[in-house]
């Protein structure tokens, strides 16, 4: 796994391969990063990365200079790994958060510019993710919610969906509370 753009590019995470976790492949993190690179100014962004998995999300807005983001992961084994990664290569806008994201998003008390998810596949309920995730006020006026997803599921009778991008099997639904 690679950082695509910006301080860290070029700079690689050996993910174990114990870890089965699917990280957001190199073609569908550039396009995405291409198009919130022309829809955002990336300084001082804050970010929430749910279903932070090995942190591939969070080194790349890291990196393309986000003030700060907050990456969720319950595994305790992979939020290990992103912290290490993290202090590996200098980072230290970037916090770990050990927790089930369900769980996380009725305490959570920040308010955020972008909300991004790639939680697993197969999860059950994730067709509930962008209701759930929009109930909550962490979003500030205007931003986006991304949720990262496959081929079956479909968002777009959504009432809060914007658009949606689609690179081979990977989907991308923005929604706009």
């Amino acid at each position: 796994m690679r950082i695509i753009s910006g301080s860290l590019k070029g700079k690689t995470i050996e993910v174990p391969p114990s870890f089965s976790a699917r990280p957001t492949t190199d073609y569908a993190k550039e396009a995405l990063f291409n198009i919130l690179d022309n829809e955002y100014e990336f300084a001082d962004l804050k970010v929430l990365d749910l279903f932070g998995g090995t942190g591939s999300v969070s080194y790349e807005f890291v990196s393309r200079g986000v003030g700060h983001v907050w990456c969720v992961e319950m595994n305790p084994q992979y939020a290990a790994f992103i912290k290490t990664q993290a202090q590996r290569l200098g980072i230290r806008n970037l916090t770990v958060v050990r927790h089930n994201v369900f769980e996380f998003l009725p305490i959570c008390h920040e308010k955020f510019d972008l909300v991004f998810a790639d939680p697993p596949y197969a999860l059950e309920g994730l067709e509930l993710i962008p209701d759930k995730v929009l109930a909550q006020d962490i979003l500030f006026p205007g931003a986006y919610f991304i949720l990262e997803h496959g081929d079956e599921h479909s968002f777009t009778s959504h009432p809060a969906f914007k658009k949606e991008k689609r690179y081979g099997r990977v989907h991308f639904s923005f929604f706009e509370k």
